[in-house]
């Protein structure tokens, strides 16, 4: 099982300096993989009684231009996408910053997709919140016919594109995987996915989701073996005594990945997650 770092968006602020130390400091700590969150815009509480989403105060970076810089600072690490909202983008756009990045990196990025919940952002973005499950199905299809192929023409539902592709192609298929618990998500990885971020513990729940998963894969012909799944542990909602048996649960279950998350943990500094990460690893590998 890879382990990984979950990037501290919401914590690391938005000093270059600080965040370039933080991935030097995770490659040299021997994490096999960053993984960030997106969110384009944060919606004003003020107006909306009950939000409990994220809000105007919380900094996210832009994931793909980040990946740009973390890809010109480290020479190991992948780049995942945990997950790109990817309906609220244009796809042939979204195509061609996956593939530019895949390309500065030297193939190392993981785009991580999901629908998304925010539908602030989805307003402000132009774009319908309830066809956001049928239209991300598509777009995974347009994506790997446009990093595929120099040329193509697509003819669907929501896309149309004649006889055009992009320059560079990153020269393989950028792996897909899906970000969600909902039984069409489910099925969906198993049917064309190359891999699951599952949320939450490692429980009879994920234990039953895993079998939704691997019964769509066989159901499609695919080997539900060659699909990934990526577990995530929080430190701060988890007991420190209980961090290497946490872990140990998820190998169980046939975990892929891992990524260790350091926000809520109270830190007082930024530079403090590379810290606590670098001294996290010993223990958990």
């Amino acid at each position: 099982m890879k382990i990984g770092a979950v990037f501290p968006q919401l914590e690391i602020g938005a000093d270059p300096t600080v965040v370039r130390d933080w991935a030097t400091t995770v490659e040299r700590a021997g994490y096999s993989h960053v993984l960030a969150y997106d969110h384009v815009l944060g919606a004003d509480p003020a107006n909306r009684p009950g939000w409990t989403g994220y809000t105007d105060k919380s900094l996210f970076h832009e994931v793909f231009v980040l990946f740009g810089y973390l890809a010109a600072i480290t020479t190991e690490l992948e780049l995942v996408v945990g997950v790109l909202v990817l309906p609220q983008r244009q796809t042939a756009l979204a195509a061609k910053q996956a593939a530019e990045v895949d390309v500065l990196s030297g193939g190392r990025l993981r785009l991580g997709v999901g629908i998304g919940w925010n539908q602030v952002e989805y307003q402000a973005l132009g774009v319908p919140f309830r066809q956001r499950g049928a239209l991300l199905e598509e777009q995974v299809d347009v994506l790997r016919k446009l990093w595929s192929e120099p040329v193509i023409s697509y003819d669907g539902k929501f896309h149309q594109i004649v006889e055009a592709g992009l320059n560079p192609l990153p020269g393989r298929q950028i792996p897909i995987w899906f970000g969600g618990g909902a039984d069409a998500v489910l099925r969906r990885t198993g049917r064309i996915g190359d891999g699951w971020m599952p949320q939450g513990p490692p429980d009879d729940k994920v234990r039953a989701q895993l079998e939704t998963i691997r019964a769509a894969a066989v159901e499609a012909g695919r080997d539900p073996a060659q699909i990934g799944f990526e577990a995530r542990l929080t430190l701060g909602n988890v007991p420190e005594q209980d961090w290497r048996t946490y872990v140990d649960s998820w190998r169980e279950l046939g975990a892929t990945h891992l990524t260790v998350n350091t926000m809520n943990m109270g830190l007082s500094k930024p530079e403090d997650h590379a810290e606590v990460l670098r001294d996290v690893l010993p223990g958990l590998s």
